[in-house]
């Protein structure tokens, strides 16, 4: 398909109203025909109440976008592409590991396109620290350390689906780091152990710390913090033979070996839709689980620690 997507949205929340609908609305490759969501609508177009709906609705559509929480990702991506839709999955791109990849070889059979994003990934300097890492100057991988702190309250105001299971908690902001870490790294991750901090209230942690290791025997940590504030610390330190990378504000600023490097405008989510229309265009799909299968597998070693509840109500 070379010519406009036709798009439908699933889930209007605030990720899609702040960040999806902007790029759509900018990106010419896409026109934005419906969205579906219990609670909300878009001004300019068709609303329904679910993807069902929208699906029996508008059998015009090319391709659906689903923002709603993972936790009903997976009914939502089936039902799009049995119907022969593209679809695009808003990070983290389901409850688990095995949805996601019982989708993609839906797509695969249905020859349509999945895309799942990792919307870090597209930040300004991510791309440039890869290469450098990558490169002769770099040399070895001696160490990572991240840090991933923020207030959720400021965040994920009044969103309760984050503190179920398959909300992820505070790894819904961390996988954004386990996303760039595992792009920007010339080795695979794997966990060793974690510690998961969960509130009375909760099923899932209000903070974590990983420890992990890359392949060349590297020791790669994390600490993700949900009880931060009131200025956000997303950052990545990475010592190499050839000096320290440093990423900061979540991938928007770069400095290499002491040295700041331009990373040029910050354009996300706008990057994500012209990757999506170039998968559509070209019949093939992007469906990398790597940051996703790191947080099952800190659910599966962590050792649960309780803290004071959260106060959900």
């Amino acid at each position: 398909m070379e010519g406009v997507v036709r798009l439908g949205v699933v889930g209007i929340g605030k990720i899609a109203r702040d960040q999806h609908l902007p790029a759509i609305a900018a990106q010419p490759g896409f026109e934005l025909v419906a969205c579906a969501s219990r609670h909300a609508s878009v001004d300019g177009v068709r609303n329904y109440r679910d993807v069902g709906e929208l699906l029996a609705a508008e059998p015009g559509i090319d391709a659906v976008s689903l923002c709603a929480p993972p936790q009903v990702r997976y009914e939502q991506a089936r039902a799009a592409l049995e119907a022969g839709k593209h679809v695009m999955l808003e990070k983290p791109p389901g409850a688990s590991v095995s949805e996601v990849e019982a989708l993609h070889e839906i797509a695969r059979a249905r020859s349509r396109t999945l895309f799942a994003t990792w919307h870090s990934r597209a930040a300004p300097a991510v791309e440039a620290a890869r290469a450098w890492l990558a490169s002769r100057e770099a040399g070895a991988l001696r160490s990572v350390e991240v840090r991933w702190k923020e207030d959720v309250r400021r965040w994920h105001p009044g969103q309760e689906w984050i503190w179920e299971p398959g909300g992820l908690g505070v790894f819904d902001p961390g996988i954004n780091a386990l996303s760039i870490v595992t792009r920007i790294l010339p080795h695979e991750v794997a966990l060793r152990g974690a510690t998961l901090t969960t509130p009375a209230d909760t099923a899932t942690p209000i903070a974590a710390e990983l420890d992990c290791v890359a392949s060349n025997g590297a020791p790669v940590r994390a600490v993700f913090d949900w009880r931060h504030g009131p200025v956000e610390e997303w950052d990545i330190d990475i010592e190499t033979e050839g000096g320290r990378l440093s990423l900061r504000e979540g991938g928007k600023r770069l400095a290499i070996a002491g040295k700041d490097i331009d990373a040029g405008p910050e354009r996300e989510y706008p990057a994500l839709y012209e990757r999506f229309h170039e998968l559509i265009a070209t019949n093939t799909s992007d469906v990398d689980v790597r940051p996703l299968r790191l947080v099952a597998d800190a659910f599966l070693n962590g050792r649960i620690v309780g803290t004071e509840a959260f106060g959900r109500s």
